[in-house]
């Protein structure tokens, strides 16, 4: 059994507790850990506090449910209010996010990052498409990034492969970072074998064996400053007790799109469009019947993605459940509904990302309660994922599924057939709430850039306002990226790391 990776369980900690190091840094995910073994490295004292707890693989169970209420934030009922209320997905544990994503592993597009430069030339001037390139494949060595082997992927995904070639469509196996993976089928409740190689299996222990302290149980409510540097953070612990760690050197933010820019505002630093500019993916999804059997919660839960639509801002990707989620999602009432769920082996589920033009705001909440997160999506958007439903539908159908369920209110239950697909993309609804999505991958509430009145952190990633403190997750991103982050918010955060001032 591996060493735990917790110094300090705030569990435990039910009186003041301080503590001082060189950097401190709130957030144990994949910015907060790159940062954190990247600085530690150099021999500083280094800190991360992170609210959730530590899970051990013998700790994950097969529920989704009782996942989501163990390592997911809200029991992964966090809404986006808008037209169309979308739930977003956060996990809270050490290791952040990474311990219940697909794994799914996709480096920077180029086109994004000339889309930045454009807007805002000191970019380039401060960072270089090259230097991304060189930490990803630093990261993705570490992560030992590769594409999922067939004998994982399991029908589910090589269904969707089958139905993209027949569409003469451009699609792979996903690119993901995992060593050993036996196609489980439960990396969004955590690998039960620890065969995803998430940041409390690499990043986290490999700083910790050289000196990094992590604590957890703790969250940040407030950062620390005095004299326009930033000096500390404070919270309190699952204990119910105040802690203050102070930092010599700097305070690094990596708490998501969501939680730094709250922790912002709460801490009065409102200078720039702090908590403005929320992108994200909203995504749709869709369920089908095949002939033969499907298992759609076994084999590698997101393992065969189609790319030949992204030039739509639309990316396809076998999805993943455990049994419960996916009998959510089949139709039908009574009898109907107790036939379906009795084949329900021959399933699957399909989901469409979507490189959404809309922009979002993220405030924090009344009394400290949840941030309160507003994204509504654009006209172009809603034609975007109606265009989503048709493809997830005709590529479903061509694959051979007997029938697939679309899920848009006022439409067809039931779809057999390719034009009942077509005559969705051209007579559907236009109504955002006529859409079940959900909101994946966040960015942009705390975006860099050289204009402060625009932006909240320079191209260095250090605020504008406050010396000593950076941000490093993807709360700094411009805009979104049309494919999973990733491998990209690590790349970034190691630039970020690179320009932490010491002295």
């Amino acid at each position: 059994m591996s060493a735990p990776l917790v110094a300090v369980d705030g569990r435990r900690v039910t009186r003041k507790y301080s503590e001082r190091a060189d950097v401190v840094i709130v957030g144990s995910g994949p910015a907060g850990a790159v940062v954190g073994r990247a600085l530690t490295s150099k021999g500083l004292r280094v800190v991360i506090v992170e609210e959730g707890h530590e899970a051990r693989p013998s700790d994950f169970v097969a529920s989704g449910m009782r996942a989501m209420a163990s390592l997911y934030r809200d029991m992964g009922t966090s809404i986006a209010f808008g037209t169309a209320s979308m739930p977003y997905l956060q996990g809270r544990a050490v290791g952040g996010t990474s311990v219940v994503n697909g794994a799914i592993c996709w480096r920077f597009p180029r086109e994004v990052f000339a889309e930045w430069t454009k807007a805002d030339a000191a970019l380039a001037d401060a960072i270089s498409y090259e230097s991304i390139a060189e930490a990803e494949e630093r990261i993705e060595r570490r992560l030992n990034v590769h594409p999922t082997e067939e004998r994982v992927s399991r029908a589910k995904n090589l269904l969707l492969g089958r139905g993209a070639e027949a569409l003469g469509v451009a699609h792979r196996p996903i690119r993901r970072n995992v060593d050993g993976c036996v196609g489980e089928g439960r990396c969004l409740q955590g690998c039960p074998h620890g065969h995803k190689l998430s940041m409390d299996r690499t990043f986290l222990p490999d700083a910790v064996a050289e000196g990094l302290r992590v604590l957890s149980g703790m969250r940040v409510d407030q950062i620390l400053y005095a004299r326009g540097r930033a000096n500390g953070v404070s919270g309190v612990s699952s204990g119910g007790a105040r802690f203050e760690i102070h930092a010599r050197h700097a305070v690094v933010l990596a708490a998501s799109a969501i939680q730094t820019p709250v922790l912002l505002l709460q801490s009065g630093l409102k200078h720039g469009p702090v908590g403005d500019g929320l992108a994200a993916h909203p995504g749709v999804a869709i369920t089908g019947r095949f002939a033969e059997p499907v298992r759609n919660w076994r084999g590698a839960t997101q393992g065969h993605e189609v790319t030949g639509h992204r030039h739509e801002g639309i990316k396809l990707e076998a999805l993943g459940f455990d049994l419960s989620i996916l009998a959510s999602r089949i139709p039908g009432v009574g009898a109907e509904f107790a036939r379906r769920l009795s084949e329900l082996d021959h399933y699957a589920a399909w989901g469409a990302a979507m490189r959404a033009s809309a922009r979002g705001t993220v405030r924090k909440g009344i009394w400290g309660g949840r941030p309160i997160v507003r994204y509504s999506l654009t006209p172009d958007d809603v034609r975007r994922a109606r265009r989503a439903v048709r493809v997830l539908g005709d590529t479903m159908l061509a694959a051979g599924a007997l029938e697939v369920y679309p899920g848009v209110s006022g439409f067809d239950t039931v779809v057999r057939d390719r034009a009942q697909m077509a005559h969705l993309e051209a007579e559907g609804p236009l109504v955002a709430s006529d859409y079940a999505m959900s909101m994946t991958h966040l960015f942009g509430t705390a975006r860099m850039g050289s204009d402060p009145a625009r932006s909240v952190v320079r191209p260095d990633f250090r605020h504008h306002r406050m010396d000593r403190l950076y941000v490093a997750d993807s709360s700094v991103f411009p805009t979104n990226l049309g494919v999973n982050p990733q491998i990209a918010i690590m790349a970034l955060a190691d630039l970020c790391a690179e320009r932490v001032g010491i002295g």
